[in-house]
């Protein structure tokens, strides 16, 4: 009988499975599809992914300025998303807003657990003939705010509470956009900025002037000026030897490090992007919340040497059960894992006295500023939680993948 053997590469790292074993090995769904998204709210606390309207005026989930596809398929057409209908795009296999929010799973996550979704809108390509070009910041105001205005008619329509949502982007004018779509939701804004041109290398130049000059106490002051209910930021503010290229005080998840950032954070909160597994712990247990690509239901013991627990916030720990697996060994995590999750309350159906003890530990730890009574009654008022839990969110859904999202393969 012939051996064979398959191997994946998925973000560097070689997984290998042989056909016929009992187990099958997980395999990654496409970024930002149904399939994808689903996944990872299953997975986790909630999902991020982006939104891009359509030349028809729809919502549909993409991240790239380009439609990602093998360039064959594009048959000489525009390559930019913004230039193609819904409908041309689902054929490729896209997902729409709306595909995501009448999914049955998505509902009952969002509506009844009081998961998340984390919504980045996109800015289209400059060469799109509606964007405008470089200097019409208006156009850009417009666009955006008639993105997010669209993918709130949508969340209406399906009854998503929107204090379950939060809008985010790459935009420096986010409340103008946001007072053009006279959009209700809770939104936020991404930093440092990137511009919707270039690639990864200019990217990355473009923003360091603003990086060094934002400290990570600045940029939480800017936010809570806007009145966000949370900050997005980059890992690099976080973890050396990026931490000290900004002006200020320095910032970390261990040590004198850390201790400076509790006290400046003050338990606003902070959700890091992207998160690694590695980092994992070390970003939770500063009570800050994790955007993973790492969606694999196998990964249950951390390269840390911990065990991961993937929905810190619908599945909460308590301060007995959260030393519990704190002090498990890799021999034995997966009994303590498979124990706690039949035994652990899920926050929708925690009663006042559990929601109170979990609150009162959360706040001391983290130095949480609003009241637990503040808390309860947001809780019981927006059908969602408090933004200060700390959560695992599944980026773009499962996790980002390579390019083209949407291959085609021939078997020769």
């Amino acid at each position: 009988m012939w051996l064979i053997e398959l191997t994946f590469v998925e973000r560097g790292l070689k997984k290998r499975n042989r056909l016929g074993c009992m187990k099958p090995m997980y395999v990654q769904s496409p970024e930002n599809t149904l399939s994808s998204l689903v996944h990872g709210m299953r997975l986790f606390d909630g999902i991020e992914f982006d939104i891009r309207l359509t030349s028809d005026n729809q919502v549909v989930i993409h991240h790239d300025r380009t439609v990602s596809v093998d360039p064959h398929r594009l048959s000489g057409r525009s390559p930019h998303v913004e230039d193609w209908t819904l409908e041309e795009l689902q054929e490729f296999g896209f997902c729409s807003f709306e595909q995501l929010l009448e999914h049955s799973e998505i509902q009952s996550s969002v509506c009844e657990e009081g998961k998340v979704l984390v919504v980045e809108t996109k800015r289209p390509s400059l060469k799109v003939k509606r964007s405008g070009g470089l200097f019409a910041r208006k156009k850009h105001d417009l666009h955006m705010g008639k993105t997010m205005h669209h993918a709130e008619q949508l969340l209406e329509q399906y009854g998503i509470p929107i204090d379950s949502i939060v809008h985010y982007a790459f935009h420096s004018r986010m409340d103008m956009a946001t007072k053009y779509g006279d959009v209700k939701g809770p939104w936020s804004s991404l930093r440092p900025n990137i511009r919707p041109f270039g690639g990864r290398r200019t990217h990355r130049t473009l923003a360091l002037p603003e990086f060094v000059s934002n400290s990570f106490n600045r940029l939480k002051k800017k936010h809570q000026k806007n009145g966000s209910p949370m900050m997005p930021c980059a890992i690099e503010y976080l973890v050396p030897p990026a931490n000290r290229i900004p002006i200020g005080k320095t910032v970390g998840l261990h040590g004198k490090q850390l201790e400076t950032l509790t006290k400046q954070r003050q338990g606003f909160p902070v959700y890091l992007w992207p998160v690694k597994p590695h980092q994992e712990h070390s970003v939770l247990n500063a009570g800050l919340s994790a955007l993973t690509d790492y969606s694999d239901p196998e990964l249950t013991w951390l390269p840390s040497g911990h065990p991961r627990w993937q929905q810190p916030a619908t599945l909460p720990l308590d301060k007995a059960q959260q030393l519990l697996l704190n002090e498990t060994d890799e021999d034995n995590h997966q009994s303590v894992l498979s124990e706690l999750k039949k035994d652990v309350c899920p926050w929708n159906e925690a009663d006042v006295s559990r929601r109170r003890e979990l609150l009162s530990y959360w706040k001391t730890k983290w130095n949480w500023q609003p009241s637990i009574d503040d808390m309860i009654n947001y809780s019981m008022a927006s059908k969602s939680m408090p933004w200060e839990f700390v959560r695992m969110i599944g980026h773009r859904g499962s996790g980002k993948t390579q390019r083209p999202v949407l291959r085609t393969y021939s078997l020769s």
